[in-house]
């Protein structure tokens, strides 16, 4: 999958959970400024990522990931 393919996905998702419209979102996008979510919000994505792309993200991985970008590159190098 590539990192556009990631992104689009990425995309759809915080469309769906943060109400906010798809043409809105970058990646430079921050979930906590851009985005408003607190770290409920922060863990339903990161486990939404997991399910959706198959990928195993650690706590301490997870803490790491503040933009859009982050989560795409994320996932492009950790694909399976």
């Amino acid at each position: 999958m590539t990192e556009e393919e990631i992104f689009t996905k990425i995309k759809d998702i915080l469309a769906d959970n943060f109400e906010v419209s798809k043409d809105k979102i970058t990646k430079e996008t921050n979930f906590t400024t851009d985005l408003d979510a607190d770290s409920i919000d922060l863990v339903e994505f990161i486990l939404q990522l997991e399910d959706e792309f198959g990928a195993e993200i650690s706590d301490e991985d997870a803490e790491k990931i503040k933009t859009v970008g982050d989560a795409v590159s994320y996932i492009a190098s950790h694909q399976n």
